[in-house]
């Protein structure tokens, strides 16, 4: 099958290159020609731009975008608008909002070209170990794409198979799953990224615990010089905390067991916050999700105005003295 990829990140580039390994076409297309002409070098059939890469498919078209979700994806989609045809599709692959998506694919509906969204998991390790995937969409054109998906998926590998699943579409045991409609794709992708905010945050608290225990605070007698990079290692085999997120964490704490050439500021992409805000409009809690963020947020902090306030009150109560050395 042939397909249009436009975005070559980390992510997209990859895709473009697994696909063409399990035998499909591609023809691609990035802003930064270096990245194109990398992909070209790999097979791929490179494209100056959006129309040159849409006259180098046959129709019925399909075009996967890998970009970031907000404005650049909002404005290949309006130009995508103006020259595709009925009949062709978009599969946004990135992690738009999935109420933007409804959007989206109604304003595409209107010249017939179809839409479909695809939460992608898999990270730079895609191309090895494939990706998992969450398709919302028209189920028959969600279908008609299934020589695509099908490669890019991880398989079933060597996971043992869930008992009493008889009956059900044997495709998400081979790691993607047609989720309904538009939207919901990335709908389930973000909660994943929102549940992955979670397992992050407890997996960095326990090893911080973990670590402290060398503490001068502590009884001497109750102090521990412990190894961290090894029990994560032996945590990875046979424990019931072990995942693949523990499996990277083992690996970093081997190769830089103080991971000080990271930096303590974390990111948070957009999914987390979307979750939480899910969260709220349909009145469930999630006490440890939006820990998660908030906490992702307050490490981008250093000397909060929060913090001083906390020393003024404290000072104002109790003549506790907390202050920056030159200002008292």
């Amino acid at each position: 099958m042939q397909i249009g990829i436009v975005g070559l990140g980390r992510m997209g580039a990859n895709i473009a290159r697994r696909l063409m390994r399990g035998g499909q076409t591609c023809v691609v297309y990035d802003h930064a020609p270096d990245a194109t002409q990398a992909v070209v070098a790999d097979g791929a059939t490179g494209a100056s731009d959006l129309g040159d890469l849409v006259q180098k498919l046959a129709a019925p078209r399909s075009v996967w975008l890998m970009l970031p979700a907000g404005k650049i994806t909002e404005d290949t989609l309006n130009d995508l608008y103006e020259i595709l045809e009925a009949g062709d599709t978009v599969i946004d692959g990135g992690n738009s909002f999935y109420k933007d998506d409804i959007v989206h694919a109604a304003k595409l509906k209107e010249k017939g070209i179809h839409f479909i969204d695809v939460g992608t998991s898999g990270g730079v390790w895609g191309l090895e170990r494939g990706y998992c995937m969450m398709i919302g969409g028209d189920r028959d054109v969600v279908q008609r794409h299934d020589p695509i998906l099908s490669v890019l998926a991880p398989g079933r590998g060597d996971i043992p198979a869930t008992p009493n699943r008889e009956g059900r579409d044997p495709r998400v045991e081979n790691g993607y799953m047609y989720v309904g409609p538009v939207g919901s794709g990335h709908f389930v992708k973000m909660v994943h990224n929102g549940i992955e905010y979670g397992l992050m945050q407890a997996y960095a608290e326990g090893f911080d615990i973990l670590k402290h225990k060398s503490s001068t605070e502590l009884p001497e007698a109750q102090r521990y010089d412990l190894d961290i990079a090894d029990i994560a290692e032996v945590w990875r085999r046979g424990s019931v905390v072990s995942s693949w997120l523990l499996d990277l964490t083992a690996g970093a704490l081997a190769g830089n067991s103080t991971l000080d050439k990271y930096s303590s500021e974390v990111a948070d992409s957009g999914e987390g916050r979307w979750t939480i805000e899910a969260a709220i409009e349909e009145a469930v809690p999630v006490q440890v999700l939006s820990a998660a963020l908030y906490s992702r947020f307050r490490s981008r902090e250093d000397n909060s105005f929060a913090d001083r306030m906390l020393s003024a009150m404290r000072f104002g109560f109790g003549g506790h003295k907390e202050f920056t050395p030159g200002l008292k």
